[in-house]
């Protein structure tokens, strides 16, 4: 997913240029944290439908590698059963 980040992921303690940051977090801060990723998520997905729906959708990348390991497969698979 691009931009995306894995569940748990914590920036370093280090800032740009070595700058160190604040690391300490008020024990509340967590779950807003949580709660903004939720609402950034569910307002991706928001924006996709949208997106699908004007028709401005893609074809995911798991389906066109499916489709070029089928076709490679059936490539390979031809020339050695005739050959």
């Amino acid at each position: 997913m691009p931009g995306g980040r894995c569940r748990g992921h914590r920036p370093p303690a280090h800032g740009y240029a070595g700058v160190a940051m604040n690391t300490s977090e008020p024990s509340g801060e967590r779950g807003a944290e949580k709660l903004n990723w939720i609402d950034r998520r569910r307002e991706k997905i928001r924006a996709e439908i949208e997106r699908n729906r004007r028709g401005e959708y893609k074809v995911p990348t798991w389906v066109l590698a499916a489709a070029l390991i089928l076709i490679v497969g059936a490539w390979l698979a031809l020339i050695f059963l005739a050959g």
